[in-house]
């Protein structure tokens, strides 16, 4: 299995910036397909965006389309969300997390996902 870290979360004002990392161990990286997810105070846990093993496609949630950039790095097990022009609906605590399904298509329901990070908070003030 694989084990994920994510870091890089904090408190930013509106209009903001923030880049999120999450470190993977373990198992090879390359042979996951990598989401994030994000879970507000009650709220069901989100797609956000993800990317394909060799970062040739990636997916976004309408809600960030044009404002987050998701990217991944296998020679540093790292997968990356990028966050710019923050908005206070986007605070969340934020997960990655590793599909290891064989099929080609980029996932977005939260169960098809295998493994999952602890979260990092992300909170955006008005």
């Amino acid at each position: 299995q694989v084990q994920l870290v994510e870091s890089g979360g904090g408190l930013v004002q509106a209009g903001g910036s923030l880049r999120l990392s999450c470190a993977a161990s373990g198992r090879t990286f390359s042979n996951y397909k990598m989401g994030w997810f994000r879970q507000a105070p009650g709220k069901e846990r989100e797609f956000v965006a993800a990317i394909k093993r060799t970062g040739s496609n990636t997916y976004y949630a309408d809600s960030v389309k044009g404002r987050f950039t998701i990217t991944r790095d296998n020679a540093k097990n790292t997968v990356y969300l990028q966050m710019n022009s923050l908005k206070p609906e986007d605070t969340a605590v934020y997960y990655c997390a590793a599909d290891r399904s064989i099929s080609v298509s980029l996932r977005v329901k939260s169960y098809e996902y295998d493994y999952w990070g602890q979260g990092t908070q992300v909170t955006v003030s008005s």
